[in-house]
Order: structure tokens, then sequence, then C-alpha cells
């Protein structure tokens, strides 16, 4: 498991960091672990990794690029953390729909073109049941080739009965990888076991899900280079020792009115050069941008490196069927319609693909 390496690499970066100073070139191609601290640690041409870093995703993804949606079943959490509009510090409106409510969800969706849908739920192990989770994933799979949930971390005999019943993939963000921080931010609730979390995209793995996505949350570790870092080693462990399985990473930046922790705001020029060392360093990664980015950072990062972006969201509980007031997990920037998306996509000469691999 990741986690036994995990203070080995933390020592391994500070080390590297330590002698910064030492550090005056680096290279683009074939990138070694003090490439990547000198690549994030300085400033550069950006054109010159944007060419290379299209002259990658080209060859490796081709023209296309993958569209998802977001399903929110539930914002019912029972996690103290200090960053999310779901967590249970903020006193708001819970809602949950039922299963005939999100088979009308997924038929809407559907309705839009779709093939691939995102289901996500709070962490709360009894309004949010491993059975309620796996009612949602079987109705989802009767619509869609690619069902990925995004809720708690759970057992490998659980993702194992979620794969027998259609689950593809899971995403689950580890946050942030400074353990102390980590600590810090989630007061109370399951999630505080750092561990548990960080492990559990291997026991998504050993239970045969197809495709793993996973990242951290920009702009609530002060040292975001620790966080890239640690990201990009953690993603390229997986690559390198579950080969069969598809790899991505997102990098949501924190949008939160609801935050109570300080936060350190990554800048647009900042962001687009984590992207772009992410496919420098990992070039058989996924890279997945949310709707949490505006339109203009999200369509001029099309071919540049980013294989996977979602379109027309609702971070609402059940908002695709009926507009609502109810509180959202984070604001939108992007709110463009799916058809708005995909022709911005065919613009940039590249292709919008709805469906990963055909249902079976």
């Amino acid at each position: 498991m990741f986690s036994d390496l995990i203070k080995k690499e933390e020592k391994e970066f500070y080390r590297i960091k330590k002698s910064f100073e030492k550090i005056n070139s680096y290279k683009i191609t074939d990138i070694s672990k003090k490439d990547l601290i000198a690549l994030l640690n300085n400033d550069f041409d950006l054109e010159t990794l944007a060419r290379k870093s299209k002259e990658l995703t080209d060859y490796f993804f081709g023209k296309a690029i993958m569209l998802y949606i977001p399903l929110y079943i539930s914002d019912y959490c029972t996690n103290g953390c200090l960053y999310c509009g779901f967590s249970a510090l903020n006193k708001i409106k819970r809602k949950k729909l039922c299963l005939k409510e999100i088979e009308k969800e997924l038929i809407s969706i559907k309705e839009k073109g779709f093939d691939s849908v995102l289901i996500l739920t709070g962490e709360d192990h009894i309004n949010s049941s491993f059975d309620y989770i796996l009612k949602a994933v079987k109705q989802a799979r009767k619509y869609f080739s690619e069902v990925l949930i995004e809720v708690y971390p759970l057992e490998e005999t659980q993702y194992a009965k979620l794969v027998d019943n259609g689950l593809t993939g899971v995403t689950l963000y580890q946050e942030t990888y400074d353990s102390k921080l980590y600590d810090r931010i989630h007061l109370f609730g399951p999630k505080k076991n750092y561990n548990y979390r960080l492990n559990a995209v291997e026991r998504a793995i050993k239970a045969k899900v197809k495709e793993v996505n996973t990242g951290v949350l920009l702009g609530i570790n002060k040292n975001w280079d620790f966080d890239i870092y640690m990201t990009l080693i953690h993603s390229k462990y997986l690559l390198e020792r579950y080969p069969e399985v598809e790899i991505s990473i997102s990098y949501p930046r924190i949008r939160e009115s609801f935050s109570k922790v300080e936060t350190y705001p990554v800048s647009d020029n900042d962001f687009v050069k984590i992207i772009l060392i992410t496919r420098l360093f990992i070039t058989r990664v996924g890279i997945n941008i949310s709707t949490r980015e505006n339109r203009i950072m999200r369509d001029n990062l099309i071919g540049i490196g980013i294989t996977k972006m979602s379109a027309g969201s609702k971070t609402t509980v059940g908002g695709y069927i009926a507009k609502t007031n109810e509180e959202k997990q984070f604001e939108i920037s992007d709110k463009r319609s799916v058809d708005e998306v995909v022709e911005v996509i065919k613009r940039k000469g590249y292709r919008p693909e709805f469906t990963n691999w055909v249902k079976i």
C-alpha cells in the first residue's frame, strides 16, 4: 500500500527541496524527482512546456476529450471538515434522493447525451448507507456504460460487490498529503482517518475497478508544491503497480463560501503550470477538469493536457430535474450547456466523446 511508502517520499521531497539552491537546471523529458521539484518551484516560459504537453497528450490520448457529469444523490455528512459546503459543521437543510428520484435524474442526464456518470454522496454511513449506494449504482448501470462513485472510502469486499453490479470507477481525493494539516482540518468523523482514505483507491483497484481518479484540493495547503509532488508520486506508483487500470488526476481549486480554514489561492499561472508538469512527469495519466474552473481556463486547457471534463454540472442534490435552492458543495464557474461545451471542443479540433467503453 502507498501508505507504507509515504513517509519515505515525504523525506525525499524535503531532502531535495532543502538543497533547492543547487538545482539550477531541469529537463522537460524523462523528468526525475529533482527535475519535478525544480519545475514546481521555478518560473519559466509556459509556452515551451505547453507545446511539449500538447505533443504528449495527442500522442497518448489522441484527439478525444471524454465528457462526464456528476450526480449528487445525498448531502448528509458526519465529517467535521473545515473547507466543505456539506460539512456537518454547517447548519444547512439536507436532502437525499429516493430511488425513484435517482432514476428520474439519471434519465434526464442520459437525455443530454452522456454515457458516463459520477455518483456523489456526503460521508454519512446511515443516510448514505452502502446498500443505498449499491442500489444507485445498479440503477445507473441500466443507462450508462461508465458508472463512477465519489463517496466515502469502502472496504475491498464492498468495492467488489459494487463492481459486480456495474461500478466501473472510483474518484477519491486525498485533499492534502500533509498528514498534520489533514488532521487539523478534519475535526471529527470517519474522514479523519488519513491512512484509511489514502489506501482506499488501492482497495478499489484490487476489487477490479477499471479506473480511479485521485487528487488534492488546491488552496488548503500553503505548500502546494508538496501536495502536487505527492499526488504525482502516488499516481505514478499506481500506474506502475497496476498497469491494467486507468489512472486520472484532478486538481480542484477551493472556491468555498463555507470554508472555515485559511486558504492559499493557487494562481491561474501556477494552475496551468501544474497541469503541464503533470503531463510531462506522467505521460499516460488522465487529467480531469471540472466546472469549478471558468470557461476561459477550461477552453484554453483543451489540447494541452486535460483528457476529461465535466459539462452541464449541478452540485446540488437532485439538480437536473427541477431548479433548487439547496446548498451546493461548491460554486460552479462554467455554467454553459453541454452543447456549448461540445461546440468549443470541436472548434479546438478535438472530438467530444460520451462513451469510454462499451457496456457489457
